[in-house]
């Protein structure tokens, strides 16, 4: 496979993505917040009808299984108007399934974005530079969350859209920039940093995916002042993590440090693992002294949202079993909660009330909306390239590796769409992009031997 352009074509600069990634701030509080992603991939896209139209297009391995999935999505759409035992009368609708699709798509163009292009158009090392700087800037979200909680503005694109549009819950959250979630989880208001992304539960998943490109970026890959910054950073990105009370995104930075060092490892470098031993083992009673701790203790104490997620989580289960071919086309709301059938939230039960079927991880959320088959499809997508680039040999191939394994932790607990699929999405197109070659040439190798 070769990624060298046709002589004489059109150079591009990758610019729609960089200005994307690291600009994301910016977008944010312009109120866009995810429809950045919608407004750079106009210029994606009409890249890759260029490149389709000269040199042709390129799709990664399994690609497939992707497309069947995304008609499997537009598929459910005859399902919309269908009535769901046990849920709310027209609690789903077409908008939240127009809308999934669209994000959908766009990531799609994203992907196929950064894989065809090639690296004198798109260097690697920029994109992961780009993630570098969002992953600076998730931090220092997490700290003006902590530090003003009820920091909220009006965004300027909260000024062109109607009332209608402007006052709905959901759109809200979408397009006006605040710096945490207020939460009542230890019987007190509990602030939870979520700038610059829409929820908590998304900053704590964003955060842990850019984690991994900081430190491929900057630490591996960096040198001298750089490194230094990048590691206090991600050091001092542990009291944001504290405080975001996602015990989720906890475990998935044990399974990130996990994998790293079983990497660490295969290639020899016992000194680096036992260095990163000794700093964790130095660190630790200073934590266990720190406020953090007993922030810990009171979380792992208090599971708050567990009888809620589980409930939530059975229904598509059930969801999927009713309609198991291309599911329900959306999500709907569950008639009553965990705490009470009653219909609607009251000062006496809070927890009671229509809780969104499917909104609780990706997973759960896949298997209402595209039925067993679909979310077949779309697991089955990101294991391919999982299994496929198993071995990376090269240290943005192992950070795209580790990216795309999170995928399958935290679909359980947290919805992926739309940046933190984005990110996934980007990383499955690097691994494309820097590991075929090597596959391609140890497959030759190993034919090659087997010829004599």
């Amino acid at each position: 496979m070769t990624w060298e352009v046709a002589p004489g074509s059109t150079p591009v600069t990758g610019w729609p993505l960089i200005w994307l990634l690291a600009g994301y701030p910016l977008w944010w509080a312009l109120g866009l917040g995810q429809f950045a992603y919608w407004l750079f991939a106009v210029p994606m896209f009409a890249e890759l009808v260029r490149r389709h139209r000269t040199v042709g297009l390129r799709v990664p391995p399994g690609f497939w299984l992707w497309a069947l999935f995304l008609v499997w999505t537009v598929l459910g759409l005859c399902l919309v108007p269908l009535e769901m035992p046990g849920t709310v009368p027209d609690s789903g609708g077409y908008p939240g399934a127009l809308l999934r699709i669209v994000n959908y798509l766009v990531l799609t163009v994203v992907m196929l974005y950064v894989g065809n292009l090639t690296e004198r158009e798109l260097p690697v090392r920029l994109v992961v530079w780009s993630l570098a700087v969002l992953c600076l800037a998730t931090i220092v979200g997490g700290y003006l969350g902590m530090l003003a909680p009820r920091f909220e503005f009006t965004a300027p694109m909260e000024y062109l859209l109607p009332d209608a549009l402007l006052w709905d819950p959901y759109v809200r959250t979408l397009i006006h920039p605040a710096s945490a979630q207020l939460m009542d989880i230890f019987g007190y208001e509990s602030a939870r940093p979520k700038a610059p992304w829409e929820y908590t539960n998304v900053w704590g998943y964003m955060l842990s995916l850019l984690l991994v490109w900081l430190v491929v970026g900057w630490v591996v890959q960096g040198g001298g002042l750089t490194r230094w910054c990048a590691l206090a950073a991600a050091a001092l990105s542990m009291a944001p993590i504290v405080y975001s009370l996602n015990r989720a995104l906890w475990a998935g930075l044990v399974l990130s440090l996990v994998f790293t060092v079983v990497q660490a490892l295969r290639r020899g470098r016992g000194v680096l693992v036992g260095a990163g031993a000794v700093a964790v083992v130095v660190s630790l009673p200073v934590l266990a002294l720190s406020p953090l701790a007993e922030v810990v203790r009171d979380r792992v104490d208090t599971p708050h949202s567990d009888g809620g997620r589980a409930a939530s989580n059975a229904a598509s289960l059930e969801a999927a079993d009713l309609s198991p071919v291309v599911g329900w086309g959306t999500t709907r709301e569950a008639l009553g909660s965990s705490d009470s059938m009653a219909i609607g939230p009251t000062p006496e039960c809070p927890g009671c009330g229509q809780h969104v079927i499917g909104n609780a991880g990706q997973l759960w959320m896949t298997l209402i909306t595209n039925g067993w088959v679909g979310t077949v499809l779309f697991v089955a997508f990101f294991a391919l390239p999982a299994w496929r680039y198993r071995a990376a040999a090269t240290t943005v191939g192992q950070g795209a590796l580790l990216t795309v394994l999170l995928l399958f932790w935290y679909m359980f607990f947290y919805v992926a769409l739309m940046s933190p699929l984005a990110v996934t999405m980007i990383a499955v197109a690097l691994l494309w992009r820097v590991e075929e070659p090597v596959v391609t040439a140890r497959r030759a190798v190993r034919t090659g031997r087997g010829v004599w």
